[in-house]
Parts: structure tokens; C-alpha cells; sequence
């Protein structure tokens, strides 16, 4: 009898459909989710929250009280320019630099104290005398996300400059044939009196990653515990007799313990659960003590690893055994292929397409990422991101177990085993 030769496989059709099939639509897939998210953020932009801040005092000019910084904000929050895109919200000093120390502001527009005084004092400039430019101070926030903070940045600078040229419009239209006696360098100011500054409204440490540490920290989470229950998924398999363990050419085998699904899933957890604590300290150890990452709060930062970890593993362990051999590839999707760009730490959520910003209010990876910014960046405050991230992955470790222990208890009950039951033969009656 002569052997089929393996290569002939290659001849199947199924074969490459099928395999066609998976990679292909990965392929559109990864597509989709990574370009058509970051594709064109400023298009997409709508409502990114900026800060408006009017501290000017005002001066008394001509006996008038004036006060050109409410033209300034009155004149930005009417603005056609940002058509939407930017949610200027008004609020004093102190709730601003609060507001920046949460990450809840991408930047911030501040209009000085002596903002009409330093302006209409350029009306009455000395020949002599060098005009006085005021300023609007722009801030930007990396640690909110660094396109978010350069979208801010970009936005802000453009409501300011315009600002400024309309508040210049009114002051020279004001002055009438007095503004000819002026030097020329001021009535070049007094055309747009205000320079804009730009400074850093929540500045990090200098081992901060431009503020990108805490998304790349939030990612290897999530990647540990991904992979790790690949790993622990197998070895399990292979404890119990289920699956061979290759070992380079050699081949281990251990004799079978049957167990149903649902008891798989829960050594399986169990395994993930223990070894998340050895996971989440190297992790970290990795991180902040040998590549020297800027951290605080270290127990705390600890502990979120830990958990971070394991709910991201546990919530793979219950779609591999749920979907089978595809199951791999709906981890990689859930927990990669739609979490990178629906995390807000490269483009904010504010500036990507509807069906992204859907998709960002339950992925893992955005909440894991908030929690991790608040304690890295955010002094560890409740309510920049670190409440919501514990809410959530306690939220995704009851439905990863309602559904994991669900559809696997279902199958046990249905007699849909790994390895059927063998119904011993029936021997015939003696005569």
C-alpha cells in the first residue's frame, strides 16, 4: 500500500479557502480598526474639552469700566472656526489647573489679570517708549494624550490669534484719527495687540514618556495576560492528557484525566489568578525598576497590575475554550485588534468616528489606561480615570465569568465532551 505524500495536501482547496478565508478578513480587519480609526482625527474631532479662562480685571478707560478679556471669551466661545469641535468650558484659575490635574482638559486658553490694562496702554504710548505687547497664554496638557494636547494646542492658538485681531479691529476703530499720533510700532500692535504664549499646563517628569508611559504600561498589561492564557490554556491541556506538549522533537504525553469544561475553565482561572501576582510584580519591576520609569504610588500601581492582569487573562480563557480553535483570534481582536486605537492615549476619543467611540466605552484596554494615567499622572485622584477602571474590570470579570461558565456548562450538559464517553459494548447472552 503506498503512502500519500504530505505535500499533496497543498492540492486541497478547502485548504487554502479556509485558511483564505481567516487571513483575509484579519487582514481588513486590523485595516479598519488601526488606520480607519487614526485616519483623520481633526475631521472627526467634536466636543474636545478645552478650558476658557477670563481672569482679566478690567480698566477704567475714558470713564468706562472695560474690560477687553470678556470680548475675548465671548469672541471664542461664539467662534465659527472650531464648528463644534472644541467645548470651550468657562471656569475660573483653580478649577482649570484642577481640571488639567485630572486629564479631563486637552489644553487651556488663559486670559491674564492685566489683559485690558497692558492693551489699552497701548494707546498711549510714548514715542519714546517701546509698546508693551500683552498675552494669552495657551496650555497644553500631554498627559491627557499627546495628540489630544497638540489638537488643543493647534485649536486654542488659532481662537486666540483670531481673538485678538477682532479685539484690535474694535480698539482702532475706537480711535478714530487719534490712532495717527501714535508710534508706528504700536499702532502695529494695537492691529492685533495680543501675542500668544504657549506653556505646559500639567507638566510630567521627565521619564513620563511624553505621556505615553501609562498607555504602553496599560498595553503589556494587557498583553501579559492575553498571552499568558494562551500559555496557561495549553499547558492545562496538557496536564490533564488532552493535548500533546511538544518539546522540541520530543513529544510528552500524560495519560488522560477527564474533566468537564467548566472544571477546566476553573483550574484554568485559578492558575491565571495565582500566577497574576508573580506577573504583575515582574511587570512592574520591569518597568520602574530597571528601565527606570517615573512612578508613584507603587503599591497601589502593583495591585492594578495584579488585577489588570487577571481579569485580561481570565476574560481570554473563557473565549478560547467557548470558540475553539477560532477563539485565539477573537482574543487578538477584543484585546488588541479594538483596544490600540479605541484607548484614547494616542487619539483622543473626542476625535475619533462614532463607531469608535462606541467601541471605547466597554474595550478593556481604555480602562485599564485610565486607571493607570490617574496613578501615574493624577496623583492617583478617584475621579481621573481610577474609579472607572476599577469599576469596569470588576464589571468585565463577572460578565468574562457569566459567560465563560455559562456556554461551557451548557456544552457539558448538552454531552458535547473533548473526548466523548465510550458506551461499552453490549456482549451477547449465552445460549
Amino acid at each position: 500500500m503506498s503512502e500519500t505524500p504530505p505535500f499533496r495536501v497543498l492540492r486541497a482547496k478547502p485548504l487554502w479557502i479556509a485558511n483564505g478565508v481567516i487571513t483575509g478578513v484579519l487582514a481588513v480587519l486590523f485595516a479598519v480598526f488601526y488606520v480607519g480609526a487614526n485616519i483623520d482625527p481633526v475631521d472627526h474631532m467634536k466636543n474636545l474639552p478645552v478650558g476658557l479662562v477670563n481672569a482679566d480685571k478690567g480698566a477704567v478707560v475714558g470713564g468706562k469700566q472695560v474690560s477687553l478679556g470678556a470680548q475675548i471669551t465671548e469672541s471664542v466661545k461664539k467662534s465659527t472656526a472650531s464648528g463644534g469641535k472644541i467645548d470651550w468650558k468657562v471656569m475660573g484659575e483653580k478649577e482649570m489647573k484642577e481640571e488639567l490635574g485630572k486629564g479631563k482638559l486637552f489644553g487651556a486658553l488663559v486670559v491674564p489679570a492685566d489683559f485690558t490694562s497692558a492693551t489699552t496702554a497701548l494707546t498711549g504710548t510714548a514715542s519714546t517708549g517701546t509698546p508693551a505687547r500683552p498675552t494669552l497664554t495657551v496650555l497644553t496638557n500631554q498627559s491627557a494624550g499627546s495628540i489630544g494636547s497638540s489638537l488643543a494646542r493647534t485649536a486654542t492658538t488659532q481662537a486666540a490669534e483670531s481673538a485678538s485681531l477682532q479685539v484690535g479691529k474694535e480698539l482702532t476703530a475706537q480711535g478714530g484719527t487719534g490712532q495717527a499720533k501714535l508710534p508706528a510700532a504700536a499702532r502695529v500692535l494695537l492691529a492685533d495687540p495680543a501675542a500668544v504664549t504657549v506653556e505646559d499646563g500639567h507638566p510630567l517628569d521627565s521619564h513620563s514618556g511624553l505621556g505615553l508611559t501609562a498607555f504602553y504600561y496599560a498595553l503589556t498589561l494587557v498583553v501579559v495576560g492575553m498571552l499568558s492564557a494562551n500559555v496557561i490554556s495549553g499547558q492545562v491541556d496538557h496536564a490533564l492528557g488532552y493535548t500533546h506538549n511538544d518539546m522540541g522533537p520530543l513529544r510528552l504525553h500524560r495519560p488522560l484525566i477527564r474533566a468537564t469544561r467548566v472544571q477546566t475553565l476553573a483550574i484554568s482561572g485559578t492558575l491565571m489568578a495565582g500566577l497574576s501576582l508573580l506577573m504583575g510584580t515582574l511587570v512592574m519591576a520591569g518597568a520602574v525598576g530597571i528601565m527606570g520609569m517615573d512612578a508613584s504610588h507603587l503599591p497601589l500601581l502593583w495591585l492594578y497590575s495584579v488585577c489588570a492582569i487577571a481579569v485580561t487573562g481570565i476574560g481570554a480563557l473563557t473565549l478560547l475554550p467557548a470558540f475553539g480553535t477560532p477563539g485565539m483570534l477573537m482574543v487578538t481582536l477584543v484585546f488588541i485588534g479594538m483596544a490600540v486605537p479605541t484607548s484614547g492615549a494616542t487619539t483622543p476619543i473626542e476625535a475619533l468616528p462614532g463607531f469608535y467611540r462606541f467601541l471605547a466605552e466597554f474595550e478593556p484596554l481604555r480602562q485599564i489606561t485610565g486607571g493607570i494615567r490617574s496613578i501615574l499622572y493624577y496623583d492617583a485622584q478617584a475621579d481621573a480615570g481610577l474609579t472607572r477602571g476599577w469599576v469596569m474590570m470588576a464589571a468585565a470579570l463577572v460578565a468574562a465569568a457569566l459567560f465563560g461558565f455559562g456556554v461551557l456548562g451548557w456544552y457539558d450538559r448538552k454531552g458535547l465532551h473533548r473526548i466523548p464517553v465510550k458506551t461499552p459494548e453490549k456482549t451477547a447472552a449465552p445460549a
